[in-house]
């Protein structure tokens, strides 16, 4: 095995003991014993506890943007009208744009639910480490993107109108793991149609 591929299994590692067991959990030793490696393997590849907990982060934002891209969810066109929110005319439809970002969501939370529990453990863990906190927080919806598709709206404020969208689908993913919607089952019809529903609301606002 690679030191890269090394690092990503223990970064993988991490998360996933970080989503199971919780943030105090995560130690160097932990790591070794979980992946059945010498002592001392972990701080050889991360000296410091900052250090692995800023490359979770980069894990993290990483998936993030190859899941973005994969869902092919960019700035509207005509060219692909009907499957990136615009209708056979050409407009921006708030149907088909929430359609599209509730699926992606879904997959999210289908697969990724290890990364979102142990994003949201650092996040509330890290209030003290805002460089890193501010990392974690940018690493999994993107403003930016967000407000590319609020400039095909027409919105007076884009910037406002993504950021406010984002808060939304952070609120909706919390909900699913922690809140009243944990009964909803990622990857059913349901699930896709209550996202969709919610994120259509604030859409249709716009």
């Amino acid at each position: 095995m690679s030191t890269s591929d090394r690092r990503v299994l223990l970064v993988d590692t991490a998360i996933d003991l970080i989503a199971t067991k919780g943030i105090r959990a995560l130690t160097h030793r932990a790591l070794d014993t979980a992946l059945d490696l010498p002592a001392g393997s972990c701080s050889y590849y991360f000296r410091t506890r900052r250090a692995l907990l800023e490359a979770i982060a980069d894990r993290i934002a990483e998936r993030s943007r190859a899941d973005f891209t994969a869902a092919r969810l960019g700035t509207p066109t005509p060219e692909a009208s009907g499957t990136d929110g615009l209708d056979s005319r050409g407009a921006f439809d708030p149907d088909l744009v929430a359609r599209a970002i509730a699926v992606w969501v879904d997959r999210l939370l289908a697969d990724r639910c290890n990364h979102l529990l142990a994003r949201h453990a650092l996040l509330a863990e890290l209030r003290s480490d805002p460089e890193l906190r501010a990392r974690l927080a940018h690493g999994l919806f993107s403003v930016e993107h967000a407000r590319e598709l609020f400039r095909t709206t027409a919105s007076a404020d884009p910037q406002t109108a993504a950021a406010d969208f984002v808060a939304v689908l952070e609120g909706a993913v919390f909900d699913r793991f922690t809140g009243n919607r944990t009964h909803l089952t990622p990857g059913s019809q349901a699930s896709v149609d209550q996202l969709t529903n919610l994120l259509v609301v604030y859409l249709r606002a716009r």
